[in-house]
C-alpha cells in the first residue's frame, strides 16, 4: 500500500477525485490546468476505469474476458484494449521467464496486469490536458506519477511496512524524473493471493512484500508480482537485471533487501 504526498508550498491548484471500481479504490490527483477541462478529463478517466472493469473482470459473466475464456468470442471480436493487454502480458511472461503469467491451469486471468495498465492509462490521459503540470493516480496502493505537483518539491510516495501496521518501510521520491511508478505485491493486504505460475497454487516464498519502482506502472506491477513468486534471492537478482527498475524486498523474517540504485530514489 502506498500514499502520495505533495508539498503544499507554491503548489498549483489541485483537482482530486476518489472512485471505487475493480474491487478497489482509485485516487486521482491533478495539478494545474483549467479546472473545468481537468474535471471533464477526470470524468473520462473514471469512465475508462469502469469500462476496464466491464471488459476485463473475471467475476462478471458478461465481461469480454469471461466470454473469451468460454470461447464465445475471439480476441479480434473484443475491444482493441483486450489485444493490447494480452500482448503486454505475453511480453511480461517472456521477460520474467514465465514467473508472471495470465494463464493458470488453462484459465485466462489478466488481473495481474490490468490494474497497473489501467492506472497508467488514466494518468496519461489526465496529463494530456493543457496546463496540467502533475498527475498522481493511485489504484489500490499502486501509483503512477507524471510531472510534479509544484515547483519546489516532487511527488513522494510512502510505502507501507507490511510487518508494522501504520508504519512506513520507505518513502520514494520522484525528484528529477518526469514519470515514476510504485507497485507493491505481498500478503499484508489480501493474504496469500499471488500464484506460482508453475503450480497454479499460492506462491510459497520467504517474502511478505516486494515494492518495485520504475517509469511505468504497467511493468512495475508485473515485476512486483513475478519477483514475489520467485522469492528473495532469485527475485532480487532478476530485478537487478532489469533496466530502469529499483526494488525493495521484505522477508517474513524482517530482512530488507534492496536493488543497488534504490537509495537514489528515496527521500
Amino acid at each position: 500500500m502506498a500514499d502520495t504526498v505533495a508539498d503544499p508550498a507554491q503548489a498549483p491548484a489541485a483537482v482530486r477525485h476518489v472512485e471505487e471500481t475493480m474491487g478497489t479504490v482509485f485516487s486521482l490527483d491533478v495539478r494545474g490546468g483549467e479546472p473545468a477541462a481537468v474535471r471533464a478529463a477526470l470524468d473520462e478517466a473514471v469512465a475508462g476505469l469502469h469500462r476496464v472493469d466491464e471488459v476485463f473482470s473475471t467475476y462478471r459473466e458478461d465481461s469480454q474476458i469471461a466470454r473469451l475464456q468460454r470461447g464465445e468470442v475471439t480476441v479480434a471480436e473484443c475491444d482493441p484494449e483486450v489485444a493490447e493487454v494480452l500482448e503486454l502480458a505475453a511480453e511480461a511472461e517472456r521477460l520474467s521467464d514465465g514467473w508472471f503469467s495470465t494463464s493458470y491451469q488453462g484459465r485466462l486471468d489478466p488481473t495481474g496486469i490490468v490494474k497497473g495498465w489501467a492506472v497508467e492509462r488514466a494518468a496519461r490521459r489526465l496529463s494530456a490536458v493543457p496546463g496540467v503540470c502533475g498527475v498522481s493516480v493511485n489504484g489500490g496502493g499502486d501509483v503512477q506519477l507524471l510531472g510534479a505537483p509544484g515547483a519546489q518539491r516532487p511527488w513522494r510516495v510512502g510505502v507501507s511496512d507490511p510487518l508494522r501496521p501504520g508504519g512506513l518501510a520507505a518513502v520514494v521520491s520522484a525528484a528529477g524524473v518526469d514519470e515514476l511508478s510504485v507497485a507493491t505485491s505481498g500478503t499484508a493486504e489480501r493474504g496469500a493471493h499471488i500464484l506460482d505460475p508453475r503450480t497454479g497454487h499460492s506462491a510459497v516464498t520467504d517474502l511478505v512484500a516486494v515494492t518495485v519502482v520504475g517509469p511505468r506502472l504497467t511493468w512495475a506491477d508485473c515485476w512486483a508480482t513475478a519477483a514475489f513468486a520467485m522469492g528473495s534471492r532469485e527475485g532480487l537478482a532478476w530485478l537487478e537485471s532489469l533496466p530502469d527498475v529499483e526494488a525493495l524486498l521484505i522477508t517474513a523474517g524482517d530482512e530488507v533487501r534492496c536493488t543497488g540504485g534504490l537509495a537514489a530514489r528515496l527521500g
